[in-house]
């Protein structure tokens, strides 16, 4: 069997892609899965969230990405705090990729190719992808079986939906016609009546695309993050880190359920 690969993307900021991509990772190698974590965001948030200065790498996803026909990508992997969970590590070097791969021949194949050669020692391989549509997400998108998007619970990003859904059906008919989307509701704020209608409207509206766990909005997210750790270490039992448990069960179930696996 083959890693399940797992693009987590929305073009708009701040609808907690980091935190997804590493609550669920950690989530799952709870339950004893093997986990490898992609940052692919310029930004580096899932490498400073891992606890590591961006800075401090010469290597990351930008050298492997632009040079794909070599080795490197194995070489840069690394070991987190957390059993089977390794990750591989971005600084702002990745900004410049869009520029040096536009225009090569097969660009939008890249990672695919990539995590081709290492799919296999994993069970999960989960790329936080950054902020746009560009040239990052779309080779995530081309490596992915299945797309999870973080939606905050508000009526402008239903908005935003509907452009990523333009992309996703590009990708399916470039060479990805078997990419699965589901919708994880995130930022919920359980005391406004606005949020609790977008809850519901985004089930009516995406039926059958939407997991169940909600992400409700905590402070104790940031502390995690300030402390360079998941909400699942840092506070156990606080509702945020339930909820990720809840949502790593339904990928777990709808990777068997599906057999997504190749």
């Amino acid at each position: 069997m083959t890693a399940s690969i797992y693009a987590i993307t929305n073009q708009k900021g701040g609808t907690g892609k980091t935190t997804t991509a590493l609550c669920l990772g950690t989530a799952l190698t709870e339950k004893g899965q093997r986990v490898l974590l992609i940052d692919s965001d310029p930004q580096a948030g899932l490498t400073t969230s891992l606890s590591f200065d961006p800075d401090s790498f010469d290597t990351t996803i930008y050298n492997a990405l632009i040079n794909p026909e070599e080795n490197i990508l194995q070489k840069i992997i690394k070991e987190t705090k957390i059993q089977n969970l390794h990750f591989v590590p971005s600084n702002l070097d990745l900004s410049g990729v869009e520029g040096e791969l536009i225009g090569e021949i097969g660009w939008d194949r890249n990672l695919k190719e990539l995590l081709s050669r290492i799919c296999k020692e994993y069970d999960f391989i989960l790329v936080d992808c950054p902020p746009s549509l560009g040239v990052l997400t779309t080779n995530a998108l081309m490596a992915a079986d299945r797309v999870i998007t973080p939606v905050q619970t508000e009526y402008l990003a239903l908005r935003g939906l509907k452009q990523l859904n333009r992309i996703i059906a590009k990708v399916k008919k470039k060479g990805n016609p078997n990419l699965q989307v589901k919708i994880l509701r995130t930022m919920h704020d359980v005391r406004t009546l606005h949020s609790r209608e977008v809850v519901e409207e985004l089930a009516k509206v995406f039926p059958g695309q939407v997991y169940e766990a909600v992400i409700k909005r905590t402070v104790k997210f940031a502390d995690s993050t300030l402390a360079g750790e998941s909400i699942l270490s840092y506070a156990k039992t606080s509702e945020g880190a339930m909820a990720y448990r809840k949502l790593a069960e339904e990928v777990l179930k709808d990777d068997k359920k599906t057999n997504i696996k190749r």
